[in-house]
């Protein structure tokens, strides 16, 4: 038997990801985002949904521009410091270790062990998160998570689950 279900829950997102940016004056910050996935293969494209209300927020749609960051189990303490924590407040990437994108001005979290250099190409808003699309330009992965034909090998990562 089913019971109707009144709930923002509707699909749990695996893996957890980290969206990175950079603001006009060279401020970084990044925040968890709980709605996001893989649009098209050709072209890369990725989507992410953020409320507008996250400090996060206006830094994408101003700059056009962001870095998906993939979690493993071992950020989940920084993924939580991430999302309870308001960029408008404090440096929060100040203890992290980062380094600058090659494509996108934004910083890449050198802990997460996938990362995805965004651009935005189109963005709506359907209800309360706007919707980024971002083409992806570049991508960098561990080492020694690459096969031998260039593939990210999944399988061998520990992504951080909700």
């Amino acid at each position: 038997m089913k019971v109707t279900v009144d709930t923002n829950n509707y699909i749990i997102p695996e893996p957890c990801l980290i969206v990175s940016c950079r603001d006009k004056n060279g401020q970084n910050n990044a925040l968890p985002i709980g709605f996001g996935a893989n649009v098209s293969f050709n072209p890369r494209i990725i989507m992410i949904a953020v409320i507008d209300e996250r400090y996060s927020h206006h830094i994408i749609k101003e700059r056009g521009e962001f870095v998906v960051n993939i979690a493993t189990e071992d950020f989940r303490e920084q993924m939580e410091f991430l999302g309870n924590t308001s960029g408008r407040d404090t440096d929060k990437l100040k203890d992290f270790k980062l380094r600058d994108a090659d494509i996108v001005d934004a910083p890449i979290l050198l802990d997460c062990p996938v990362n995805f250099e965004c651009t935005v190409i189109e963005s709506v808003k359907p209800g309360t998160h706007d919707v980024f699309f971002g083409r992806v330009d570049k991508v960098h992965c561990d080492e020694k998570l690459v096969d031998s034909k260039g593939n990210i090998q999944w399988d061998k990562i520990n992504v951080l689950k909700n």
